[in-house]
């Protein structure tokens, strides 16, 4: 039997057998249906959101109902405007691009989607100095997906080209737990439901993060002898993995600790937690703290980082009254 790679089987094979994002779905489902009745192409989409929450799947799964191609690039990877137009005038009718982190596209190669993404042209430039010209290609019908986790941060001009945009939500752990119990029959292992529940609740609404926990558990149960994840067997190895009962890793459980106990609970500056942890700047800030701001242990103000009265029972800290 061909060996397939675990990430890969544990994907959905259809927008059915994708959990959760009910509401996104049903957007979806009406756009595909309307786009096949007229025999067009779905309009452009804008998935933002946290990362590991299925960005990347869901527009898999809509390029797979509508039987098209699926190209994937990224933001960073597009560095001039001739990588975007090379890519654009490669795909066929209905073709889906995939732009990941498109929050880091190159501005130039942004200007070069507004008639691209609109008007399904492209102007070249073709020459050079004075004998220079202008040449408009026409581009056939493809659909642009986009994906970022800091919306914020594309231009207004570009996020009014994206006819459906969407935030892709945390899920809840009752949404966890029935994809730990989907991926764990996958990967040929049982599960008990209260086992699946002990691991949801720490995988911080993330798809990503329980499956990566799930595979872990599993290693340490079929070490031990076993074959079912059991609720005892789920606890002892998620603790060896130092991921609490919130879902917190050591860095998360860092970042409070260092508001606390150096910055006596706030308010500090991200770039002062950062130094104090010897830690990038932007890992704190993309990774680790939206979790943190979600299960209301940090409290971000105008003038700083705050940990919260939550933070302070979680941690067993003793609560200053000012607090």
């Amino acid at each position: 039997m061909e060996q397939i790679e675990e990430y890969t089987l544990l994907r959905p094979n259809s927008i059915e057998e994708y959990v959760g994002q009910s509401k996104l779905k049903e957007k979806l489902r009406i756009s595909i249906e309307a786009a096949k009745a007229r025999g067009d192409s779905v309009d452009h989409l804008l998935l933002y959101g946290p990362p590991g929450l299925g960005k990347t799947t869901m527009a898999r799964l809509v390029s797979k109902e509508l039987g098209v191609n699926f190209k994937v690039t990224s933001g960073p990877v597009l560095e001039k405007v001739g990588d975007i137009v090379a890519i654009l005038m490669s795909l066929s009718d209905g073709d889906f691009l995939f732009i990941d982190e498109m929050h880091r596209i190159n501005k130039s190669v942004e200007e070069m989607l507004y008639p691209a993404m609109e008007d399904r042209s492209v102007d070249v430039v073709v020459g050079k100095g004075p004998t220079s010209k202008s040449v408009r290609f026409t581009l056939k019908n493809f659909t642009i997906i986009g994906a970022t986790t800091k919306v914020s941060m594309l231009s207004a001009p570009l996020r009014d080209r994206f006819g459906l945009t969407h935030r892709v939500e945390y899920y809840s752990n009752g949404d966890i737990s029935n994809i730990i119990k989907r991926s764990a029959s996958l990967l040929g292992i049982g599960v008990e439901d209260d086992a699946s529940l002990e691991i949801a609740r720490r995988s911080r609404g993330t798809p990503r993060i329980a499956n990566r926990l799930l595979k872990r558990v599993r290693d340490f149960v079929e070490v031990k002898g076993g074959n079912v994840v059991t609720l005892p067997a789920a606890r002892v190895a998620l603790n060896m993995l130092e991921v609490d009962s919130k879902g917190l890793d050591q860095l998360d459980r860092a970042i409070i600790e260092t508001v606390i106990d150096k910055y006596t609970g706030g308010p500090v500056g991200l770039n002062a937690i950062a130094m104090a942890l010897g830690e990038d700047r932007r890992t704190i800030e993309e990774v680790h703290e939206p979790y943190l701001v979600k299960a209301g242990l940090i409290e971000r103000t105008s003038r700083g980082r705050v940990a919260t009265k939550l933070a302070y029972k979680h941690l067993n800290r003793h609560l200053d009254e000012n607090i």
